[in-house]
């Protein structure tokens, strides 16, 4: 008995102890580091992607699509090779619900074409934005480090308009006046129009900022060398939906020396993946 006694005591002291620790103020009093409405506040949490997972990046492109993009693959005459061809090679990644990816290659007579997938899912690790706002950080930053203009972010006197009236016209408040200036800065937007597609061969194959494909996209094209034979072309396609970030890279490199591919050949192929894709991730 004088055992469980001395258990029960103790167990009484060490709850009269916790208690004085862990307790709160006295009714009617205030702790010192208290912060009004600190008990009631809570920390917002932003709501999560719409995706959770990714899909198989090896088996979202269809045999034709391949074959349209990559005509050497259909010539490659080992079996066992061009099974391996078709299929692609996987990239390496440690977490394959965050980040995977696919390579295609095939060389014919004309060129050695490539496709590089790539899929990101993004999760946000701060409380107060969502995976979806930290996805659209990261597809600014990939659009920004590629040179292409946000919307809106074009020249002041490009094509959306014509340029301000010039300061004397505005100054003299002539209609006459104003309207001269309107019609000379309409001819100066046309004219830079026309050289900008002169140097490009058309404004549209341009790098620029891509409409109704996913929530966002991008499109750029780099025209780069290969040692001192063909010219190297790559389009480069990038979207996001919701929280999920895809990137397309389509490589193509002529055989014969002097030779490029085909600008608006290789982005119209290039966007055609990307509608497939979007469709794929939407549903």
């Amino acid at each position: 008995m004088q055992r469980k006694a001395f258990t029960i005591g103790t167990a009484a002291l060490l709850a009269a102890v916790l208690a004085g620790c862990s307790g709160g103020p006295s009714e009617g009093e205030q702790a010192d580091d208290s912060k009004p409405g600190a008990q009631n506040a809570t920390t917002a949490e932003a709501e999560p992607g719409r995706y959770q997972t990714l899909p198989e990046p090896c088996g979202v492109v269809g045999e034709e699509r391949l074959e349209e993009l990559l005509p050497g693959l259909r010539k490659i005459a080992d079996a066992r090779k061009r099974e391996a061809a078709y299929e692609g090679k996987a990239s390496l990644t440690f977490d394959l619900d965050r980040q995977v990816g696919c390579r295609w290659q095939a060389e014919s007579a004309d060129a050695t074409a490539s496709l590089a997938l790539d899929f990101e899912r993004v999760v946000s690790y701060e409380p107060g934005v969502s995976d979806e706002d930290k996805t659209g950080e990261l597809f600014a930053d990939l659009r920004d480090e590629a040179g292409v203009p946000a919307p809106g972010d074009g020249p002041s006197t490009g094509s959306d308009g014509p340029a301000a009236p010039s300061a004397s016209a505005s100054a003299s408040g002539s209609p006459e006046a104003e309207a001269e200036a309107e019609a000379e800065a309409e001819a100066e937007n046309e004219a830079e129009a026309s050289a900008t597609a002169t140097a490009t061969g058309s404004v549209d194959l341009a790098p620029r900022v891509l409409e109704d494909l996913g929530d966002e996209a991008f499109l750029d094209d780099d025209l780069g060398t290969a040692g001192t034979t063909a010219s190297e072309r790559t389009v480069t396609v990038v979207f996001r939906t919701s929280n999920v970030l895809v990137k397309i890279d389509y490589t193509s490199r002529p055989t014969r020396a002097g030779e490029t591919a085909d600008s608006e050949e290789m982005q119209d192929r290039a966007q055609e993946l990307a509608a497939e894709l979007v469709e794929e991730l939407v549903g």
